[in-house]
C-alpha cells in the first residue's frame, strides 16, 4: 500500500512538472502578441524622445543652432558628426524604433480593431506620425530608403529621390486627413498626444501640411502654395490649446529626456551662448520675457550670462554662465524645460502662425490676415506658452527690435525668421530647418570648426559599411555625402 501511494505521488509530481514546463514556454517579458495600442504608445514615446532629447549622440541641433554651447568637449559645437556618430543615432532611432513600431501598430490594428471606422481612424493616426518622421529624415539626409524601407525581405533597401519622397508624403498625408472621422472610435488614452481626439488630429495634420508646404516654398512655389491653401482651408491650429505635446511624467522611466540628460545625469556642460543671450537680453534692457524660462542666472554672478560659442572654458565654466532650463535650481518650478514632466513639443501654434506670416509675405492666395498680424500672433503664442503672461507678450511686441515695423532683419522673411528662431528654443531641429531655408539669423562658425555650417547630416557609417552600393548611388545623386551639400528644398 505504501509503495502504491509513493508511485501515485510520483505520477502526480511528473504531471505537475509537465504542466509547469508547458507554461514556461510563455515569456512574460516578451509576449507573442502585442496589442496595437501598446505599440502605438511606445512609438509616440520614441518619437517624442528623439525630437526632444539633447543627447550628444543624436539630437545636437541646439548646439548647431548656437542656442547652447559646450564647456568642455566641443566636438558637437564644432560640427564634428563622426566622433559620436550622430547620423547613425538619428537614423537608428527613426528607422529601427519609431517607424517600425508605428508599422507594427498598424499591422496589429488590422487584427485587434474590429470596428471598421475605428480602424480607419487609428491607422490614419499612426500613418500621420510616420509621415512626420519621414519628413525629418528626408529634410536631414536627402535621398533616403522609403519604398523599400521597413520591409524585412529587403535588408539592403534602395534610396529614393528626396523630392519624390516628399511628394509621396504629401499624398499620404492627404489620404490620412480624408480618413479621419470625428464621429468614429479611436485609440483613446493610448494616444498620449491628443487622447484620441480626432478633431485635434485633423488640426494637427493640416498644420503639419502647412509646414510641409512652407518648407518647399523656394524650391517648388506652385506646390507650396497649393499645399498651404488646402491646409488653411481645412483648418489649422488656432491657439496653444492645439499644440501637439507629448506629456512626460514626473518619475522615471517616462521622464522628459532633457531632464534625464541635464538634471538626473548631473551634467553641467551645456550653457547659453553669448550670441543667443544677446538676442534675449540686449544690453540688459528690453529683456525677453521668456529668458527666465529658457535659462537660469549664473551661479557665480546671479545674472544671465552667455559664453562665446565654441569658447570652451573648461569644466568649471558652468558656474560662470547661464545653464539651460529656466529655474533649474528650484526643481519643480512651473515652466522649466528641465522639469521631469515637461512636455515634448512636436508642433505648436506659434510655429503655425509664423508659417502663415510667411505664406502672406510670399503672396500665397487663400491666407487671410497680414504678415504683421500673423507675426504678432506667433510671438504672442510663444511668450504665452512659456510664461502664461499675455501682458508680457504685448509689452515685448512694443520693443523696437521686436515690433514688426522695426524688427531686426532687412526683409519680411528675415523678420519672421529672427523671431521664429527665438520661439523655436528647445526645438533646435526645427530652428535648423528654418535657418537653412531663410539663411537668417546669420550664424558665425565657431572657432576650429570641422566644417562650414552643416546644411545636412552625412549618411550613417553603418549604411556606408552594410548598404554600400545603395549608399554610393544616393551620395552621388545628391551631389556628394557632405555636410555642405544643399538638399532639394534649400535652394539659396
Amino acid at each position: 500500500m505504501k509503495k502504491t501511494t509513493l508511485i501515485f505521488a510520483a505520477l502526480l509530481t511528473l504531471s505537475a512538472c509537465k504542466k509547469d514546463l508547458t507554461s514556461l514556454n510563455k515569456d512574460p517579458k516578451n509576449p507573442p502578441v502585442v496589442p496595437s495600442y501598446a505599440l502605438f504608445t511606445e512609438a509616440e514615446r520614441l518619437l517624442a524622445n528623439t525630437m526632444t532629447t539633447p543627447s550628444v549622440n543624436s539630437n545636437i541641433f541646439r548646439l548647431i543652432e548656437q542656442q547652447w554651447t559646450e564647456t568642455q568637449y566641443l566636438n558637437e559645437t564644432q560640427y564634428q558628426l563622426t566622433y559620436r556618430k550622430q547620423p547613425d543615432g538619428l537614423w537608428a532611432s527613426f528607422y529601427s524604433s519609431v517607424l517600425i513600431n508605428f508599422e507594427k501598430s498598424k499591422q496589429a490594428m488590422s487584427i485587434d480593431v474590429k470596428d471598421a471606422a475605428t480602424l480607419k481612424n487609428e491607422t490614419a493616426m499612426a500613418d500621420i506620425l510616420q509621415v512626420y518622421t519621414y519628413y525629418y529624415l528626408v529634410t536631414t539626409f536627402g535621398n533616403i530608403p522609403y519604398s523599400e524601407a521597413l520591409d524585412i525581405n529587403k535588408p539592403f533597401p534602395k534610396y529614393d529621390d528626396a523630392k519624390t519622397v516628399y511628394s509621396q508624403l504629401l499624398t499620404r498625408l492627404d489620404a490620412d486627413i480624408a480618413a479621419l472621422d470625428p464621429g468614429a472610435g479611436t485609440i483613446g488614452s493610448a494616444d498620449i498626444i491628443y487622447g484620441g481626439d480626432i478633431a485635434k488630429w485633423q488640426k494637427f495634420a493640416n498644420s503639419f501640411k502647412l509646414k510641409m508646404g512652407i518648407t518647399i516654398a523656394d524650391s517648388d512655389p506652385a506646390t507650396a502654395q497649393a499645399t498651404v491653401q488646402s491646409a488653411v482651408s481645412a483648418g489649422v491650429f488656432t491657439s496653444n490649446d492645439d499644440n501637439a505635446l507629448f506629456q512626460y511624467v514626473a518619475t522615471p522611466p517616462n521622464t522628459n529626456p532633457v531632464w534625464v540628460n541635464l538634471v538626473q545625469s548631473g551634467r553641467h556642460d551645456f550653457i547659453a551662448t553669448s550670441e543667443f543671450m544677446n538676442m534675449l537680453n540686449p544690453g540688459k534692457v528690453n529683456q525677453d520675457p521668456r529668458l527666465p524660462y529658457y535659462f537660469a542666472p549664473s551661479l557665480a554672478h546671479d545674472q544671465y550670462v552667455g559664453a562665446p560659442n565654441g569658447s570652451g572654458n573648461g569644466s568649471l565654466a558652468f558656474a560662470q554662465y547661464s545653464l539651460p532650463g529656466g529655474p533649474l535650481l528650484t526643481p519643480g518650478a512651473e515652466g522649466s524645460l528641465t522639469n521631469p514632466d515637461f512636455p515634448g513639443d512636436l508642433l505648436d501654434y506659434s510655429e503655425t502662425e509664423f508659417n502663415l506670416a510667411e505664406a502672406v509675405a510670399r503672396g500665397f492666395a487663400g491666407v487671410s490676415g497680414t504678415v504683421e498680424s500673423h507675426y504678432n500672433a506667433a510671438v504672442t503664442a510663444s511668450v504665452e506658452y512659456w510664461t502664461g503672461d499675455a501682458a508680457a507678450a504685448a509689452t515685448y511686441l512694443t520693443f523696437a527690435n521686436v515690433k514688426y515695423a522695426t524688427a531686426l532683419g532687412a526683409t519680411p522673411l528675415q523678420k519672421i525668421a529672427g523671431q521664429e528662431y527665438i520661439a523655436l528654443y528647445n526645438r533646435g531641429w526645427d530652428a535648423w530647418t528654418v535657418n537653412r531655408r531663410l539663411d537668417y539669423p546669420k550664424l558665425v562658425p565657431p572657432p576650429n570648426a570641422f566644417s562650414d555650417f552643416p546644411v545636412r547630416f552625412t549618411y550613417p557609417i553603418s549604411e556606408q559599411n552594410v548598404n554600400q552600393p545603395n549608399y554610393e548611388k544616393a551620395a552621388a545623386a545628391i551631389g556628394g555625402d557632405k555636410v555642405t551639400t544643399r538638399l532639394f528644398f534649400d535652394t539659396k
